[in-house]
C-alpha cells in the first residue's frame, strides 16, 4: 500500500516493499561485477607480479643501499623474484584457459590486461632498473632508460591488444609473459653492460612489433607450462647453489634469448612462403 503525505506530496511505501526493490536491484547489480574463476586466477597473477618488486626491493635494492649485502640472501631474493614472475606467467596462462572453458565476468578482459601490466611490464622494468643499479659496470641513468623502454613496450602493447581484432590462434608481436621473461633472462646471464642493454631494447621491439607468435594452446601450452616448471627448478638450484645450478640456469636463459630470436624469423620465413604460395596461385588463376 502506498500513502501520500499532504504536506511533502511524497509517498510512502512500506518497509517491506522498500527491502523488496533494493533486493531486486542488488541481485541485478553484480551480474557484471562478481568475480569468476578465471578473475581470481587474474588477480593471483597480479599479486604475483606486487611480490616480485617486493623481493627485488628488501633482497636486492636495499641491501646494496644499505651496504649490508649477502651475496646468498641477494641470490635467493632474486631468485624468488624470477620465480613469482615465472608463477604469474601460470596464472595468466591458465586465467584464459579457464575463461574458455566456463565463462569470465564483464571486468575478466580489463582486469587480465591491468594484471598482465603489474606482472610483465612493471616487475620486469624494476628488475632492470635494480640490475642498472647494483651492477659494477652498469650506468644507471642508461639503464632507467632500458627499463621505461620496457614498460612502455609493455603498455603499448596490452593497448593495442585491446583494439586491434586478429585472426584466431595467434598474437601480434612478443607476448608480454614471454617477454618478460626474456628480459630478464636477458640480465640473469651477466653479459656485459651495452649487450645486455642491447638485446633488452631488442625484446622491448619485439613485443610491439607485428610478428605473429602462436598463442600457447593445446600441445603448445603444455609444452610451456613444462618449459615454466623447469625454469623454476632451475632458479631454485641456482639459489641454493647446487652443483653446476649456476651453468644450468644460465644454459636456460641462453635457451629462451635464443627462443626469442628465433621464433620471429621462423614467423617471418612462414609470411614469406604462405605470400609465393598465393602469387604462385594467382598466376596460375591467370593462364588460359
Amino acid at each position: 500500500m502506498t500513502v501520500i503525505d499532504p504536506d511533502t506530496q511524497a509517498a510512502w511505501v512500506p518497509e517491506a516493499e522498500v527491502d523488496a526493490v533494493d533486493v531486486d536491484e542488488t541481485d541485478d547489480m553484480p551480474l557484471s561485477t562478481r568475480l569468476s574463476i578465471a578473475d581470481t586466477l587474474t588477480l593471483g597473477n597480479a599479486t604475483c607480479g606486487f611480490l616480485a618488486v617486493y623481493f627485488t626491493t628488501t633482497g636486492v635494492l636495499i641491501p646494496h643501499l644499505t651496504g649490508s649485502e649477502d651475496g646468498g640472501m641477494t641470490r635467493h631474493s632474486a631468485a624468488s623474484a624470477v620465480m613469482l614472475m615465472l608463477l604469474a606467467s601460470v596464472f595468466d596462462l591458465f586465467d584464459g584457459l579457464v575463461a574458455r572453458k566456463l565463462r569470465s565476468s564483464a571486468m575478466g578482459a580489463e582486469l587480465d590486461n591491468l594484471s598482465d601490466l603489474i606482472s610483465f611490464g612493471l616487475a620486469p622494468a624494476y628488475f632492470v632498473l635494480v640490475w642498472g643499479m647494483v651492477s659494477d659496470d652498469a650506468y644507471q641513468r642508461v639503464s632507467v632508460v632500458g627499463a621505461i623502454v620496457v614498460l612502455l613496450a609493455v603498455v603499448l602493447r596490452l593497448a593495442r591488444f585491446s583494439c586491434v581484432t586478429l585472426r584466431d590462434g595467434v598474437f601480434q608481436g612478443m607476448p608480454s609473459p614471454f617477454g618478460a621473461l626474456t628480459v630478464v633472462s636477458v640480465v640473469l646471464l651477466g653479459l656485459p653492460f651495452v649487450p645486455t642493454l642491447l638485446a633488452i631494447v631488442g625484446v622491448a621491439w619485439l613485443m610491439v612489433s607485428r610478428v605473429e607468435y602462436p598463442k600457447p594452446r593445446g600441445r603448445l601450452a603444455v609444452a610451456m607450462l613444462g618449459w615454466i616448471v623447469t625454469s623454476m627448478a632451475l632458479l631454485a638450484a641456482w639459489a641454493f647453489e647446487a652443483p653446476g645450478g649456476e651453468l644450468l640456469l644460465q644454459s636456460a636463459c641462453a635457451l629462451q634469448v635464443v627462443m626469442g630470436a628465433v621464433i620471429p624469423l621462423f614467423a617471418t620465413a612462414r609470411r614469406v612462403n604462405a605470400f609465393r604460395d598465393n602469387r604462385r596461385e594467382a598466376r596460375a588463376a591467370q593462364l588460359p
